[in-house]
């Protein structure tokens, strides 16, 4: 009797062990399954805000070229001067922009009358391109992304940004454009992993294709406005959603935004059947061992548990990652975004104010086309060893914020501490150097904007963003102050460019 209901009771446990094991796996699965999409859609998320603020800052430096043409055709005696020296006037406040084509000035005809390379300006006509019709029929359509188009000088596809000149008594003067090469895309977007079947769009808000990755020529310039997926990217500013492709039957997973202000959509996809291709696998694996182990609570248990540990690592792992910058190993923008918010909540806590120091490698782009990638990664880890040796408070944080640029958090420090830091990391960068790549110490540089205050952290960004540019325009490699927060009363103007030397006198 004793021993029926020994194994009565076995039975019994081993029918409830197997249902437990068969239920914690089946919850196990789908937890996995749900990390399997959180991950896809912390990846498309990263990998659309990098995307999105690249294209929108290299549009920003062009626009702002214009805008700064068309200020400048307001200059006194500008019609008096000679080709050479009317050049010049005009296009001083241009900046250079990756992948710019040309920036042309066409009068009320189409003609082109200055151009930012050549004096003479070349010669060519482009009275006949809808920007330029839609320019002389409104005056009130501001920045034009033209569809992409094959330029009349370079020959090659590009997208020409255009603004309105009006003459004094507001009619129609004439254009200034420049174009932006579609390789400035397809580089971009080359540099970005989205699986077999995924891809990365760019379309002007009419539903016209300006690229697409992986790169189809057919499809640059099509206009998808009349389906489903696009009808949902224009519904809002930013969202997600699983949706088939009417291209090829496919589903994904979109995550789209718009850039910036401009009439831009951005998209990054990701095939549903690669999202969960890895979880597939893991499925098959722990649904074929629950099953066959399933009498065996204690090896079970074992399963479960190094199971549990290794999803955990790997949840860990991902944290990690989501906060560190992989090639220099600083903290990301991220990281950063998040330390800054609560640096600067604390000092508006206690009264205190935080120094920032925004750090910009001088010519990273001319020593990458001509080191190598490679090259330039190495240059970009020994510029953060420099920040890292420059920087020896506990509480304060260097980050690489961007592909060039880093950033230095220091709260509770005044304008002269920052500066003294700002000192150590130019002497620091100047005796850096590449001996196996032919780059010898003093061979590279960096411009610093510095910002002190105590206002929002969106604010003090800006302002030592603002000093940095200050810092590149007066020549680099140099550090430039940002203005008190009093000059927001009048009380001070612009940004203080102080030389490396000088910076402690200075500062």
């Amino acid at each position: 009797m004793r021993r029926l209901l020994s194994a009565r009771n076995c039975v019994v446990l081993g029918v409830f062990a197997s249902v437990g094991m068969l239920l914690l796996s089946g919850l196990m699965l789908h937890d996995l399954r749900q990390n399997a999409w959180d991950k896809a859609e912390q990846t498309t998320l990263s990998l659309l805000q990098v995307v999105e603020q690249d294209i929108a800052r290299n549009i920003e430096i062009i626009d702002m070229s214009l805008l700064a043409v068309v200020d400048n055709l307001k200059a006194p005696g500008l019609s008096d001067l000679n080709p050479t020296l009317r050049q010049l006037v005009l296009f001083d406040r241009a900046m250079t922009a990756r992948d710019l084509g040309l920036m042309l000035i066409l009068d009320e005809s189409g003609d082109s009358v200055s151009d930012a390379d050549a004096v003479p300006a070349r010669r060519v006509n482009n009275a006949d391109r809808a920007y330029f019709r839609a320019h002389r029929e409104r005056a009130d359509l501001g920045l034009i992304i033209s569809p992409p188009l094959v330029s009349h000088l370079l020959n090659e596809p590009v997208i020409v940004l255009s603004r309105r000149i009006d003459k004094p008594d507001g009619s129609f003067g004439g254009v200034v454009l420049a174009s932006l090469k579609l390789s400035y895309f397809t580089t971009l977007f080359n540099r970005i992993d989205v699986g077999k079947d995924g891809g990365v769009n760019l379309y002007l808000r009419d539903g016209t294709r300006l690229m697409r990755h992986p790169f189809v020529e057919a499809d640059i310039g099509a206009n998808i406005a009349w389906s489903e997926p696009f009808r949902r990217f224009v519904e809002k500013r930013s969202g997600r959603f699983i949706a088939v492709s009417v291209r090829d039957g496919i589903e994904r997973y979109y995550t789209f935004t718009q850039v910036g202000d401009l009439p831009l959509i951005l998209n990054v996809a990701l095939g549903t059947r690669e999202i969960e291709a890895n979880w597939r696998q893991k499925a098959w694996g722990i649904g074929l061992a629950v099953l066959a182990l399933c009498g065996l609570t204690i090896l079970f248990s074992l399963l479960l548990e190094h199971q549990l540990r290794r999803s955990t690592a790997m949840q860990a792992e991902l944290a990690r990652l989501s906060r560190t910058d992989p090639l220099t190993g600083l903290p990301n923008r991220r990281q950063f975004e998040e330390v800054f918010e609560q640096a600067q909540k604390a000092a508006a806590r206690e009264s205190g104010q935080a120094a920032l120091l925004v750090i910009d490698v001088d010519h990273f782009k001319r020593c990458n086309d001509r080191y190598g990638h490679a090259v330039g990664d190495m240059v970009l880890k020994g510029i953060a060893k420099c920040l890292m040796a420059s920087v020896n408070r506990p509480q304060d944080l260097a980050a690489r914020v961007g592909g060039e640029e880093f950033a230095v958090l220091m709260p509770g420090t005044d304008r002269a501490g920052a500066a003294r830091v700002a000192e150590r990391i130019h002497r620091a960068v100047a005796g850096f150097g590449l001996p196996s790549a032919g780059i010898a110490p003093g061979g590279l540089s960096v411009s610093i904007g510095l910002a002190i205050g105590r206002g929002t952290a969106e604010d003090l960004y800006v302002r030592a963003d603002a000093a940095l540019y200050d810092a590149k325009r007066s020549g680099r490699n140099q550090t430039c102050c940002a203005p008190e927060e009093a000059a927001k009363e009048g009380l001070a103007v612009g940004a203080e460019s102080i030389p490396v030397s000088e910076i402690r006198k200075a500062c």
